[in-house]
């Protein structure tokens, strides 16, 4: 982010396109960008993508349905903490713990994009997403939300202000509405006992397909980012800042 930390929170960051193609999908494209990427992702894998979709039912009930998706084939890099994701018109590339710096991933992502590109020629973009994710632990079981977080639930006087849990999601407009924010609070499951973890994710996304052009993703990407990092740091307070070790 803007600021330098120690021991940032950030476990993973992940930039998404989905494409408008200009051609059926070939499904010799994912190995054609595997040959041009080997030599930094040689590590190959393959996932099955599904969606969970809650489907309204008669009285009242909900029912959850899964509905799978075309495979995605994943090149990983040799520590595995750096992969390209590949499937029909969708191309991710993800970065986890530790984060090199944005002066790192940003000419991955164009570097990779440029290989998709000059394989696939796709005619533009459908949706470009850039997401950092954090996960912040605190020690025992409850803290005073207002002492680390400007961004947080409120609730009204006559309830409980002591909850086990919350999920709290807005999502702000930008560029006349071409694209938006999705910022995230949620409490989540801690891998050790007695922490409370919380997630931060903030998903800065192009929602108008081909509202960007393919030359234009460079400048996107910076927008992005920035906006991105001044709201990582308006969400936080100082005794945050101190939580991470930043740097001075």
């Amino acid at each position: 982010m803007g600021r330098k930390y120690k021991n940032p929170p950030i476990v993973e960051v992940l930039c998404e396109f989905q494409f408008v193609s200009s051609q059926p999908w070939d499904f010799a494209i994912p190995g054609m960008l595997y040959e041009r990427i080997k030599g930094d992702f040689p590590i190959r894998g393959q996932q099955m993508a599904f969606d969970i979709v809650l489907e309204p039912k008669e009285g009242g009930k909900t029912e959850q349905r899964i509905e799978f998706g075309s495979p995605r084939l994943r090149f990983f890099n040799k520590d595995k903490n750096s992969l390209v994701q590949v499937g029909p018109d969708l191309l991710t590339i993800n970065h986890l713990k530790p984060y090199p710096t944005w002066e790192v991933f940003k000419p991955l992502i164009l570097r990779i994009l440029h290989e998709y590109v000059k394989v696939a020629n796709p005619k533009g973009f459908k949706r470009i997403g850039l997401r950092y994710i954090n996960k912040i632990d605190f020690e025992g079981s409850e803290i005073e939300l207002s002492d680390y977080f400007n961004y947080r639930p409120l609730t009204p006087n006559n309830l409980p202000q002591e909850y086990k849990s919350f999920q709290l999601t807005v999502e702000f407009p930008y560029e006349n509405e071409r694209d938006a924010l999705r910022l995230t609070l949620a409490t989540i499951i801690p891998e050790k006992p007695n922490i409370l973890s919380l997630a931060l994710d903030l998903d800065y996304i192009m929602i108008k397909p081909e509202s960007v052009k393919l030359d234009e993703v460079s400048t996107w990407l910076e927008n992005a980012h920035m906006i991105i990092e001044n709201a990582f740091e308006s969400c936080i307070t100082d005794k945050s800042r101190k939580l991470f070790e930043e740097v001075k």
